[in-house]
């Protein structure tokens, strides 16, 4: 079906459309929970895994794993907006899955309990982006998702200690 333009926007809605949307794509309104938005990811990554719908699992490994590691990042001392829960060094902290794995170093290194927090060398999103969830859902195969999957893992076991240590 083609794509098609609106001529006439009844009422309040032409109004809403000739603002725009922000640069954003919407001012948030909700705050951000780091440690339930990787819970959540990674749940539904393995029920699509599981179910086959690889292209939508692997998005979700790289979400889940950008979650948890900026909770963590956080406890090691990640200044965060208190009233939105954003990082606040927008620039190096706002960042996806295959950016954010390399940028938690910076956090676990300066921290005394950081030793016990190492991630795997290489990066297992270094070929992760997340403009990838336009891609076609054929490109994605066991091949390509194994390592984000197992990333995602790695990150859980890591949340999952912190909570142990009462770290988070």
């Amino acid at each position: 079906m083609p794509l098609t333009t609106i001529s006439h926007v009844p009422g309040r809605m032409a109004g809403f459309l000739a603002k725009g949307l922000p640069s954003d794509f919407g001012e948030r309104t909700l705050r951000a929970d780091f440690l339930d938005a990787h819970e959540r990811h990674l749940d539904d990554a393995e029920r699509l895994f599981q179910a086959g719908r690889l292209a939508n699992a692997d998005h979700l490994y790289g979400m889940a794993s950008e979650c948890g590691l900026k909770r963590l990042m956080a406890a090691f001392g990640m200044a965060v907006d208190p009233a939105t829960g954003d990082p606040v060094d927008r620039n190096r902290d706002r960042k996806h899955a295959n950016e954010i794995w390399m940028r938690f170093e910076s956090y676990r290194n300066g921290h005394p309990h950081g030793t016990g927090y190492q991630l795997p060398d290489p990066n297992p999103f270094g070929d992760w982006k997340a403009e990838q969830r336009y891609a076609h859902h054929g490109s994605f195969d066991a091949v390509r998702v194994d390592p984000h999957r197992n990333g995602a893992q790695v990150v859980r076991e890591l949340i999952r200690k912190a909570q142990r240590e009462g770290l988070i």
